[in-house]
This record gives C-alpha cells, sequence and structure tokens, in this order.
C-alpha cells in the first residue's frame, strides 16, 4: 500500500475494509510521511511515531466523529490528522494559515477538543462520556494519555471522578516510559512494575482460545474463567489490584502497542463494557525510525532535520535556555543553598548543566508545575534558594500558588521563564504572551526581561543573590540575535537620547533591537528624532523612569506580549499619574497567536523594524 492508495481510502470510515496485513503496510507508510514531514517543518515525532497503530486500531473499532478521540497535550496525534481527512494538506503542517500541530476543533470535527497542555484529557473525556449518557447517546469518549503526562495532578483528578461515573468512557495510557525527560517519581516505578506483567493479558488470551477451541467442555470453562478472570490475574499479578480498579476502573493490559490485532482485541472489549475502562498500552517512542529510538528525548520535539543522518538543521546548544542553565550551575557551584528545580523539562529549559555537576539540589518533579512552585516555596522556607524553569506557556497552569504559596508566603525564589513571548509554529496552546499580566497582578513580584545573554546572566546573579521574595526571568526562544556591542554596564533601564526629542520608542526583551534599529532608520531617512527606553526590570516599574518617561510628547511602546494586563498599559497609568498628557500608543498582541514563523508573528503584530517605523511614521504625519 502506498500513499497513492491511502489517498483513495474513504477516510477514516474506510479502514474497517483493510485487512492485517494492508494495516500493517498503511503503518510503514504513515510513518514515511511522519518522518518525511517533520524533517521538513520541525515538530513532534517520537511520540507520534510511537503511536502509529494504536491510532489506526482506534479509528477502526470506534466511530468518530460520533466517538469522541482526546489526545492528551496532542503532540501524538498526527496520525489521527492523517486518518480524517487531512492528508492533503498534513504537508503545511505547523506552517502558517496550515495544518496545527495539534488537536483543533475548528479544523476538524474528528479533533473533539483543543489540547496542548498535558494531563487534562480524562476530565475533558469524562465530560463528554457524562454528557453523552445525559442525551441518551450510547457512544464512547475515548482519553488517550501518556505515562508522561500522569505525573500531573489534574490526571488523578480526572481519574477520580471518572471511575464512579458509569459512563461510556475509555482511558488508554499509552506507556512508553518516556516524557520529554525521564519520567520520575514513584508513579513511573508504579507503572514499570505493571508494564513488565504483559504476560497477563497473553496469558489470558491463549488460554482462552485453548478452551474455545476445546470440544464440549471448551467453551462453558471459558465462560467460567471470563467471570473470575481474578483467578489467571491472580496467577500472574500476584493477586494484586491496579490502582486504577481501585478507582472503579476495569483495568485491561498491559498489551503491546505495536500488535495491531491485540490493540483491536483489547478495544473492542473494553467498548463492550461500557462502564469507565482502563486499558494499558506498551509502545515504544520513536518506533521505526532508529535516532529517535535511540534518542526519544532529542525527537520529542525538534526542528527541521536530515533524515539520513538524523542530525537537526538547528542546534539548541547556542540559546537562552542554554546560558541560563550554565549560568545557573556557575553560581551554584559558589552557593550550596541554590536549588533547581524542574517540571519534566530538564533539556528543554537547560538544567542539564546544573543536574551533571549538582545531582542533590536538582528536583524533576514531573509535569506537576503547581506541585513545583509549591514544592520550591516549601524549599524557600528552609533557607534554600530554588530556582525554577518553566515554559511560560506551562507558568500558567501555577496560577494560585504563585499567589497563595509563593508570594504571600514572602519567601525568597527565582522562577526562569522560559519561552517568553512567541514561540513560533506551536501555535496558540504554546505561546508565551499571558505570564507578564498573571505575574504584575501578584503582590510583591519582580521580573526581568533581559534583552540579550549579558544581561540574562546580570539578572539571574542578581535575583538569586541580592534580591528578595519572588523573582522572575523571562527569556524567548531561541538565540540572541542583538548586534549591539557586549553589554558591560547593566542597570533596570536606560535611555538612549537623540538631542531634540520629543517622541520616546519603549520596549523590553529581543524586541528591543527592533526598535533601535527603527530610531536610526527614523532619524537619517525621515529627520525624525526618537529617543529610546529599554527596560530590563519590567516590573515594578522605577518611580524616576517614569517621571521622566511622563515629559515626552509621544510615547509609543511596542511589547511581545497582552496588551491587556501588559507593561505599556501599567506605564500609561503611571506616567498620567505623574501629569502626562501626550499621545500614548501601544502596539501589542491581543488574541490568540496562530502558528507562524517568529519573524512573522513579530510582523503580524507590528513589533518588527519597519513595522515600527511605520507606526512612527502614520502617526506623526
Amino acid at each position: 500500500m502506498n500513499e497513492t492508495k491511502l489517498e483513495k481510502i474513504d477516510l477514516p470510515g474506510g479502514l474497517k475494509d483493510l485487512s492485517i496485513e494492508e494495516c500493517r503496510d498503511l503503518c510503514k507508510d504513515i510513518r514515511n510521511i511522519l518522518i518525511r514531514t517533520v524533517s521538513k517543518n520541525g515538530g513532534h515525532l517520537a511520540s507520534n511515531l510511537g503511536v502509529v497503530e494504536l491510532t489506526l486500531a482506534i479509528h477502526r473499532v470506534f466511530n468518530s466523529p460520533d466517538d469522541k478521540i482526546v489526545w492528551d497535550v496532542g503532540h501524538q496525534a498526527y496520525t489521527h490528522k492523517i486518518l480524517t481527512g487531512r492528508l492533503d494538506r498534513f504537508s503545511t503542517l505547523r506552517q502558517e494559515n496550515g495544518i496545527s500541530g495539534f488537536p483543533k476543533p475548528n479544523e476538524s470535527e474528528h479533533d473533539a477538543f483543543v489540547s496542548g497542555h498535558s494531563s487534562t484529557s480524562i476530565s475533558v473525556a469524562c465530560g463528554i462520556a457524562e454528557a453523552m449518557k445525559l442525551e441518551n447517546k450510547n457512544n464512547h469518549a475515548v482519553a488517550v494519555i501518556g505515562d508522561g503526562a500522569f505525573t500531573g495532578g489534574l490526571a488523578y483528578e480526572g481519574l477520580n471522578n471518572a471511575g464512579k461515573s458509569h459512563s461510556n468512557l475509555i482511558v488508554i495510557l499509552n506507556h512508553n516510559g518516556m516524557s520529554i525527560s525521564k519520567n520520575v517519581g514513584a508513579l513511573a516505578k508504579y507503572l514499570s512494575a505493571i508494564r513488565n506483567k504483559e504476560g497477563y493479558m497473553n496469558t489470558k488470551n491463549a488460554v482462552d482460545q485453548m478452551l474455545k477451541k476445546t470440544p464440549v467442555v471448551g467453551q462453558p470453562i471459558s465462560k467460567v474463567l471470563s467471570a473470575s478472570k481474578s483467578a489467571i490475574k491472580g496467577a500472574v499479578l500476584k493477586g494484586s489490584n491496579t490502582m486504577f480498579e481501585d478507582l472503579g476502573f476495569e483495568y485491561l493490559g498491559p498489551v503491546d502497542g505495536h500488535d495491531i490485532e491485540a490493540l483491536e482485541e483489547v478495544l473492542k472489549v473494553a467498548q463492550a463494557m461500557h462502564k469507565p475502562v482502563f486499558v494499558h498500552v506498551n509502545t515504544i517512542k520513536g518506533k521505526g525510525y532508529t535516532p529517535a529510538e535511540k534518542n526519544p528525548g532529542e525527537y520529542h520535539g525538534i526542528p527541521r532535520f536530515d533524515i539520513a543522518t538524523g542530525n537537526p538543521e538547528v542546534s539548541s546548544v547556542d540559546s537562552f535556555s542554554s546560558e541560563f542553565g550554565r549560568e545557573l550551575a556557575a553560581i551554584a557551584g559558589e552557593n550550596d543553598k541554590i536549588c533547581a528545580v524542574t517540571a519534566a523539562m530538564k533539556y528543554g529549559t537547560g538544567l542539564q548543566f546544573f543536574a551533571a555537576k549538582y545531582k542533590e539540589r536538582f528536583f524533576d518533579v514531573g509535569i506537576a508545575e503547581q506541585h513545583a512552585v509549591t514544592y520550591c516555596a516549601g524549599l524557600a522556607s528552609m533557607g534554600m534558594v530554588p530556582v525554577f524553569a518553566v515554559y511560560s506557556s506551562f507558568l500558567q497552569r501555577a496560577y494560585d500558588q504563585i499567589v497563595h504559596d509563593a508570594a504571600l508566603s514572602g519567601c525568597h525564589m527565582v522562577i526562569g521563564i522560559d519561552r517568553a513571548g512567541f514561540v513560533g509554529e506551536d501555535g496558540e496552546t504554546h505561546q508565551g504572551v499571558f505570564d507578564v499580566p498573571m505575574l504584575t497582578s501578584v503582590p510583591g513580584v519582580t521580573i526581568f526581561s533581559p534583552s540579550g545573554y549579558d544581561e540574562l546572566k546580570y539578572d539571574l546573579r542578581k535575583a538569586v543573590g541580592e534580591l528578595d521574595g519572588l523573582v522572575c526571568l523571562r527569556y524567548p526562544r531561541g538565540k540572541d540575535c542583538t548586534e549591539r556591542e557586549a553589554q558591560t554596564e547593566f542597570s533596570d533601564y536606560s535611555f538612549t537620547k537623540c538631542e531634540g526629542a520629543e517622541i520616546l520608542l519603549v520596549s523590553y526583551g529581543r524586541t528591543v533591537d527592533n526598535i533601535i534599529r527603527a530610531a536610526g532608520i527614523l532619524e537619517n531617512m525621515y529627520s525624525v528624532k526618537c529617543d529610546v527606553l529599554k527596560l530590563n526590570r519590567i516590573w515594578p516599574l522605577d518611580s524616576d523612569m517614569v517621571k521622566e518617561a511622563a515629559t515626552y510628547k509621544k510615547i509609543f511602546f511596542f511589547e511581545e506580549g497582552m496588551k491587556n494586563g501588559g507593561i505599556a498599559e501599567h506605564l500609561l497609568s503611571a506616567v498620567c499619574g505623574e501629569g502626562f498628557c501626550g499621545r500614548f500608543s501601544i502596539t501589542a498582541v491581543e488574541g490568540f497567536i496562530k502558528q507562524a514563523s517568529v519573524t512573522s508573528q513579530l510582523k503580524k503584530y507590528g513589533l518588527d523594524t519597519d513595522s515600527v517605523i511605520d507606526k512612527v511614521k502614520e502617526t506623526i504625519s
């Protein structure tokens, strides 16, 4: 079966007409499509290669969109997209105006719910299943969740309620023993212990098949054993219930996640039960592509790469994340109170350098951002200096803990907010534009937003060693692209002045370079004089800076973040309090940000150099 034949199948319904051998061929073709597309567009490769057979089996047993399939996080839903009518557009994956790298209901009726953050699927599917029951529908809600996402507390809140729901809910655990970083904690050990008991399903199936073929007595005995399956289960699992059965689920598994026949069999059994069922599936992350199988963490989310060698075109060695991690490790050598904390993102946040040197002070808490913040508060209460490195998008999950446990306690802790601002092709669910409005609403928080590596290192040392309370450093994805000379002098803010200027351009972070370039072009080409205000400590606002800014006739603030509640709005309020009565223009983000390159996103939201020039020219004319 080749891609041309795949295009001729009536998807997804036509999948049910294929033979098992045709399904195996189809899986090979799908893997080739995944590898080819991600090598060109970047994306989540290893996780998708691991669920090809599982996705195919789900669509052969269930009837989407009447049955609802909810993908946890959603970065393993590429095969689902291919099998639900998006093969012809799959080459546009994660591209501007193309299909999303995550499930989106407005993209297809087969995407039951929007996703992008982990541990949500069980709660969503539980709600969907309950709604179906209220509407007297006999369809199923199927949640597909990885063992990495099972380290998130929301998964257990969902399980706790789902098990007692008596609805048509099936939870499929895609167990590959690997999230973005290696799974940690007691739960990972528990699941691994069950994973190694695959003999339960194999023994049960073998006994059932043998008895069904035995004349006269075979069928009755098979029914008896089926009714008392604990006899078989006890022999293999030593008689103990799984935690999932204790929560009210019927437990099936573990099952080989790359055996289509076994998968279909167990899913049909789950479907026939019409009650909450937990299906445990073992898969290999990166299945079918040797570099991804050997290094699944590196191929979780990857930029473009060469298929033959597996080498990515873009190295992450030179990045804000790596510089943050190296500097933190260096500071930790001078201060044994410093601890580093990650929520299953050791490599993504650059903390591998710290972990290698100071293992006893490095803590990976799993995908549990809420716990991470409160855990840091506990460390800080005992005199430690915890530094929690986390993506801006994921920090949103811990707002209550930031307010109640970190800020209110007054403990000294640091949060390194990675991927702040635009993140590009990952789309709406991952953009780091909400942390500033969120954090500025919390009393006592200090926020830095360095524009380059030198400033990042300075800010980190100041945050760890000189300041009190909750201190946050936010920095963008990727590398430092500043064109300025190496920075040797540092301050919370700085004015760059042009004699006679009555216009002030303001920004922070990586967009500072754009307004500096724009100011030079405006003066040299259009005789428009502008001063530039670069913020480093963006919160709280410095009172002397506010007074000086209030003396200008026109202020243009360019912010790579949300307009509502952003620093620009705070500065507007502050300068008005100092008697400012000129024109104040804010260029910032409104609404959710669709996938595109960062360059394209900066231009779309008016934050590139040309847009800054056009904005000033348009206003003053």
